[in-house]
């Protein structure tokens, strides 16, 4: 049994093995659904909205305003808007008249849209009027529309936007820009077109939309995705959720347009089924949560870091995310824990898909079944086949169990690059099996990433080339040189890292050089972080080896956490020492304390005793004192009567044998009397 019938042993009940080939160009498709629901609401715009009916119109009338401008079959026209409504309708519109879309994104610098104009030769554009001013190396013979992103806004929107208040200029200087004279306008040239009548010229293999995108090598190049590709994969899309309602289904349209999951399932898929398709210009938490409360959302397609977002938005707001009852992620790996999360919130079923621009974009997916494994690239959806093949030999099928190159086939898959054969025959086998980069192993059924793809930098579901970042670092004054590789960044993929070395005496802060490469590179590639190193690795032939790179930074990283977590471990010992320390301080000091308290109070019982003696000897001295006090005082008492008597003696015999005068006896008299 090859490795195809083996991995669809798992598919979800109801799902077949095949899809019919679909018959109808994309145009037809949409027209026919819009036969079938006319009243039905196709594409809502903050809350303004377009039926099936008036969708049909003005894709109609979208034609015949490129037909006037001059455009054929098979000529392309370039599209720089978010997604919008104008967008939608442009392009189904083109594909209409036989046209070929192309797709830019809007908030790319201009030299990167200037690369990519020069890959494609498109004559004619219809652009956000914010993103005029990065096209002006657009020449004379260029016919370019400008569009008003504010005219798809509800009315009392537009109205808003016209007060002569602060807070209205500073939105709609968001919204739109003005019209430069060598632009026309878009809403002007709807109005007055005559609606196309044909029916589309396209056959099935003709090329619809040009997507840019690296490959695999990073090397900058056109997809070209023909109606057969693009409707195979959303047949087969439908195929793998069969439990989806036609004409009842609310899709959300966040990923850009510009980007191959968002075009092939968030639109096209969303048409195919008859779904109302809320559209928003970018992704906010705040436009979002507010939609789901006026249209609540059951089909969900976004990346991982989309979905982080918005369950803690939610949680903050008390949202209610119950109406979603399927959800896609893709673009970069799903951590089990986060689809668990959101599968509680919702109540719903996370599916994972795996693919690239070049097959429409999904070749992979987890079955729609508690079979599903968390964290595997997935198994093949319908009427899509693989391989695992040694990476050096393709030819080979490497055995069971063994890491090795994916290689796929199937109708979604793109015939090449747009005018670039060399790299068109490198991205395929000899016998015809497209090359995907990555390298993946079977285990337990599923088919799981072994190594990251080769080269190309997954930022937040954006594909970042290693050779656009090298090329507007090095044009940096003061970098001799550099390689750009990605390191892991959790939910977010991973970040670009700029890996320099200075010119001698040069010095470039992170800041510095993100500043200077903002103007070639879109905000996602710009670089997180930068290393210096003394020099870079290189093979014999003197290329930069930027999977040597990457395992020095990562290397690097991984000496300073360790280094980082001895540090902590050395702080905690050391905490558990001085821990213990002043645990003995505290046993010594409880130990002095107690001693204290003993001395002290021996201390104080000898101190009383030494008082009671003391209290007594003075007792007893104070006694002696008073009993000699008493005797000394009695003595003096007696001695003095004694002298007095005698004295009253003396004076008695003194007046009988002398006579005395007249003066002589008062002054006896007074000095007696003092003395007694």
């Amino acid at each position: 049994m090859d490795l195809t019938s083996q991995l669809r042993a798992l598919y979800a009940p109801g799902v077949a093995y095949e899809i019919a080939a679909p018959a109808q160009p994309i145009p037809e498709m949409v027209l026919e659904v819009a036969s079938r629901y006319p009243g039905r609401t196709a594409i809502d715009f903050f809350a303004r909205q377009l039926t099936y009916a008036e969708l049909a119109n003005e894709m109609r009338r979208c034609a015949g305003a490129l037909h006037q401008a001059g455009v054929r079959p098979g000529e392309r026209v370039a599209l720089v808007m978010p997604n919008c409504p104008q967008h939608a309708v442009a392009v189904l519109g083109t594909m209409l008249l036989g046209a070929v879309v192309v797709e830019h994104n809007p908030l790319a610098p201009a030299g990167e849209l200037e690369g990519e104009y020069a890959r494609h030769g498109a004559r004619v554009t219809i652009a956000w009027s914010k993103a005029l001013e990065k096209l002006t190396f657009l020449g004379r013979g260029h016919t370019t529309f400008s569009m008003d992103l504010t005219t798809a806004l509800p009315t009392a929107s537009r109205l808003a936007l016209k007060l002569p208040v602060k807070a209205a200029r500073e939105k709609r200087d968001q919204l739109a820009s003005p019209r430069p004279n060598w632009a026309r306008s878009w809403t002007r040239a709807m109005r007055s077109a005559t609606p196309w009548r044909g029916s589309c010229p396209c056959a099935m293999d003709d090329v619809a939309l040009l997507i840019h995108t690296g490959g695999t090598t990073g090397v900058p190049k056109a997809a070209a995705l023909t109606h057969a590709n693009l409707m195979a994969n959303v047949e087969e899309s439908i195929a793998w959720v069969p439990v989806l309602h036609e004409g009842a289904e609310v899709f959300y349209c966040i990923l850009p347009l510009f980007h191959a999951f968002g075009f092939t399932i968030g639109f096209l898929a969303g048409l195919r089924l008859g779904a109302t398709i809320a559209m928003f210009p970018k992704f906010d938490t705040a436009l979002v949560l507010a939609a789901q409360r006026r249209l609540p959302c059951t089909f969900f397609l976004g990346v991982p870091p989309m979905y982080e977002r918005l369950l803690k938005a939610a949680e903050g707001t008390n949202a209610d995310l119950s109406s979603i009852h399927f959800s896609l992620s893709g673009a970069m790996p799903l951590s089990a824990s986060l689809a668990d999360q959101w599968e509680h919130a919702t109540g719903g079923l996370m599916i994972e898909g795996y693919g690239m621009t070049e097959a429409s974009p999904i070749l992979l997916g987890s079955p729609l079944a508690s079979s599903r494994a968390r964290g595997a690239l997935g198994i093949p959806f319908p009427s899509t086949q693989v391989h695992i093949v040694d990476p050096e030999n393709p030819s080979r099928e490497v055995a069971d169990g063994e890491v090795g190159e994916l290689v796929a086939r199937g109708p979604q898959v793109f015939s090449g690059y747009w005018n670039q054969d060399e790299e068109t025959a490198e991205v395929f086998t000899e016998d015809g099996w497209l090359r995907t980069g990555d390298l993946v192993q079977v285990r337990d059924g599923f088919i799981y990433m072994a190594d990251r793809r080769k080269e190309m930098i997954n930022s937040s579901g954006f594909n970042v080339y290693p050779s656009q970042v090298e090329e507007a670092v090095r044009s940096m004054p003061g970098i001799l040189d550099v390689a750009a590789v990605g390191v892991p960044a959790g939910e977010s993929g991973e970040d670009v890292v700029a890996a320099v070395v200075l010119e001698a005496g040069a010095s470039v802060t992170l800041g510095d050089l993100r500043k200077w490469a903002e103007k070639s590179l879109a905000h996602y590639a710009l670089p997180r972080q930068i290393v210096v190193m003394t020099e870079l690795p290189r093979s014999q032939l003197g290329k930069v080896m930027r999977k040597r790179v990457r395992e020095q930074i990562l290397g690097a990283q991984a000496a300073a956490t360790d280094a980082v977590a001895g540090a902590r471990d050395a702080v905690a010992g050391a905490r558990e020492a001085m821990s213990e320390k002043v645990a003995e301080a505290r046993v010594a000091v409880a130990g002095a304390r107690g001693a204290m308290s003993e001395a002290m109070a021996e201390a104080r019982d000898t101190m009383s005793e030494r008082v009671a003696e003391a209290r007594e000897t003075a007792s007893e001295a104070m006694a002696g004192a008073r009993d000699s006090v008493v005797e000394a005082v009695a003595g003096a008492r007696e001695s003095v009567s004694e002298a007095v008597a005698g004295v009253r003696g003396m004076s008695a015999g003194a007046q009988g044998s002398t006579p005395t005068t007249g003066d002589d006896a008062p002054t006896t008299d007074h000095q007696e009397t003092s003395d007694s």
